[in-house]
This record gives structure tokens, sequence and C-alpha cells, in this order.
């Protein structure tokens, strides 16, 4: 435990934000962010009349000052981004005394159809290169609320829930008699969970049928090379817990769902508020989620758990992460030191802030978590860490829009 003490001895606080925005645009919403060293880059959906722009800001000071905004799509208003379903941002090594190359996902439509796009920059955030697709990701159908990560030899991997299966179920069933209302375990079963590299090593790859739409995932590629998913699964009886699969030969295969707890939660719906996953140097790996308080009442307000497994197949019995009222859109990051940060939004009367805890577990897989003051109003927040500590970003309310807030998280 003399870690853990150690861990939680030191008190923490986000300093004030720096606000990012693009000049003329009605609303930024839904940032993510990723840092290497004291680069750290911003990304988010900026709106207008005419649609949606994906931008980049890029800092080279751990997120004490930005640049001006960069559009990163190449057709504008070609973007279709929600904060449930944010652009991402992953950075690839160039090479020593290089910049990192900046790798942005995002979601599109066209023709009705979902598409997942991307573009790199290779000169520090300036320009971006011609927007492509995601390989796999532009067959028929709905498809989103991805994640991205990047392995040690570059290797970008995204994941994403897909309605192509449910596209082919429904024309071959066009023309026929009219149906009963879809038994939703069955319904569920027609979306899938989707994995492909941008290089083309890991094929479009469905790792799982009977996922619950609407709720983001959570990608994960640790220092050795292995790659963690996490995702809102449909089980029978309609029950939505937490799934886990986990890739040991650098995304040649998965690993079949691997049940991170068994909350009893019948739903028959969308709950927009999906997991986060991290990894410690230790390999722990460190699951959060939101979930009902109580899964038997129907009206109970949704909490916020927490599981950690030694060996990436068990988890030890969920922890709840302490809140003060209706939380959710949790995000979390592994420290240096064993420790997890973990961040999400809750409603403080009326206004949703953003709220902020550290916690550990013991080698018994206990948790205490400790809560940081809120960095403001908001809600989405985002995470990334830096030599000097952990940055914060987040949607904030501004004179009646939108803007990116940005924060780093110091120790006083």
């Amino acid at each position: 435990m003399a870690l853990a003490n150690a861990a939680l001895a030191t008190t923490l606080i986000a300093q004030t934000p720096v606000a990012l925005s693009v000049a003329g645009r009605t609303g930024n919403d839904g940032v993510s962010l990723a840092a290497s060293g004291t680069f750290l880059v911003a990304t988010w959906g900026a709106s207008a009349t005419g649609g949606q722009d994906i931008f980049t800001a890029v800092s080279r000071n751990a997120g004490a000052t930005f640049s001006t905004p960069v559009r990163v799509n190449s057709t504008p208003f070609e973007a279709r981004v929600a904060a449930e379903q944010p652009a991402h941002v992953v950075l690839v090594s160039n090479g020593k005394g290089r910049d990192p190359g900046i790798v942005i996902v995002w979601t599109a439509k066209r023709d009705g159809a979902g598409r997942l796009l991307t573009a790199r920059s290779d000169d520090g955030g300036a320009t971006y290169s011609t927007t492509t697709v995601v390989p796999g990701s532009d067959a028929p159908g709905n498809r989103g609320w991805e994640s991205v990560t990047v392995d040690p030899s570059g290797k970008v991997y995204v994941m994403w829930l897909d309605h192509r299966g449910l596209v082919a179920h429904t024309a071959a069933t066009a023309g026929g008699p009219a149906m009963p209302k879809p038994d939703p375990v069955e319904q569920a079963g027609k979306s899938a969970l989707y994995i492909s590299s941008l290089d083309g090593s890991t094929p479009p790859t469905s790792v799982a049928n009977s996922v619950c739409y609407c709720c983001k995932t959570s990608l994960i590629a640790t220092s050795t090379g292995d790659v963690y998913g996490v995702w809102r699964h449909v089980y029978p009886g309609d029950l939505r817990d937490m799934a886990l699969t986990v890739s040991r030969n650098r995304g040649r295969t998965f690993s079949a769902p691997i049940r991170v707890s068994e909350d009893h939660w019948e739903f028959d719906g969308c709950p927009d508020n999906g997991p986060t996953l991290a990894v410690d140097a230790a390999k722990r790996v460190h699951v959060a989620w939101p979930s009902p308080a109580d899964p038997a009442d129907r009206a109970s307000a949704m909490a916020l758990w927490y599981a950690v497994s030694f060996d990436g197949r068990t988890f030890v019995p969920r922890v709840r992460i302490p809140t003060d009222a209706p939380a959710g859109h949790v995000q979390m990051l592994a420290e240096s030191n064993g420790s997890v940060l973990v961040a999400w939004d809750e409603m403080v009367g009326a206004t949703r802030t953003v709220k902020l805890a550290r916690g550990i577990a013991s080698v018994e897989g206990r948790v205490r978590f400790t809560p940081i003051p809120s960095p403001g109003a908001g809600k989405y927040p985002s995470l990334t860490m830096t030599p000097s500590g952990a940055v914060i970003a987040w949607t904030q309310p501004q004179n009646g829009v939108n803007v990116i807030a940005v924060s780093r998280i110091a120790s006083r």
C-alpha cells in the first residue's frame, strides 16, 4: 500500500483553462487530445450553417499555449461528429528530433451511410494530407462511435460500431409481410464491432456481434504491442454490460468478448454513454463506465463504476466512483505511479460540470478515489499525459456558444 499512499499524497488542481475556438463558428464540440512529450494536439468539430469541419490546434509547451486552429478535412463541411463520437487524434513517431505525425480520424455521412475518414499532418499540424477512407468503413449502413490508438511501431488501429448487418437484414426482408417489433437482443445481433488498421496489415475484422449501438468505444495499444478494446455489449436478457477484447499478436487476431462486470442492467434503448480504458506500466487493465446505481429501478440515476484486471482476462468486482449527481461521459488515463485519473461530467444544480478524481488499486484490486477540484462548467472531457502532468480538455459554454477549454492539472 506504500505506492497507493504516495500516489494519493499529492494534491492535484486544474489550472486556469485556455479557450480554443474557430472564429465565425456557431459551436466547438467534441474534443480529443494526444501528447508526445510536450507536443500536444487538440482536435474537435466546429459547426457552421453549412455543416461541420474538423480542426486541430497544436501546443509545444504541454498545453500552456496553442497555435491557430487549422482545418483537417479536405472537403468543407464533410464531417458529422458529436460529443459521444468526436474526432480522434493519435501521434506517430517520425524519428528523433522531428515533430510526430498527427493522425486524425472522424465520422462523415454520404448517401445516408456512415464512413470513417482520416488525414495526416507531418509538418506539425500546419497542413493535412488529402482525406482518405478508413479501410473497411465504407460499406452500406451507418457506423461510428470509433476509437483510435497507435502501437510502438506506429501502426494505427481504429475500432468502431457497424450497422452493415442491419442493412443486409433489412434488404433481405424488404417486401415481405409486416413483422412484429423485433426482439432487442436479436436486433443488437445485427450490429458489430469492427477493427482495422490504417496500413492494412490488420484487415477490417468483425470482432463481435450484439454491440450496444450509440455508446462510445475505447481502444489502447500497450508498450509491448498488445491491443485492448472495450465497448458496451448486449448480452442475453438485453443486459447492457461492458466487454473487453484483446490481441496479443499485434492485431492478427482478437479474443472473444470478455465480460468486465455483470451489472444486471436490462435496457432496450441507446444509453449514449460508453466506457473508457487504460493500461498501466504493470499491464493492469483499468475500465470505467456508466451504469445505473440500481439496475432494478428504471428511474435510477446513472452512476460510474470501475474494475481492474491483473491478467487481461478476469476482473475484480466493480466498485463505484464517488459522484454527487447523475454522471456520465467518463474518460480515464493511467499515471506512471500506478494511479488512474478519471474525468466525467455531472449535473451540479442546473449546470453540467466537469469532475475529476484520482484513484489507485491495491494488490487485491481495491481502489480508493480522491476528488480533484472541478475545472469548471462543461461536458465531455478528454485526457492526455505530458511530462509535466495530465492535461484535460472539455466543451465549455462561453458567451452563448461552446468553446474548447484546455487545462493543465498541476500539483500543489
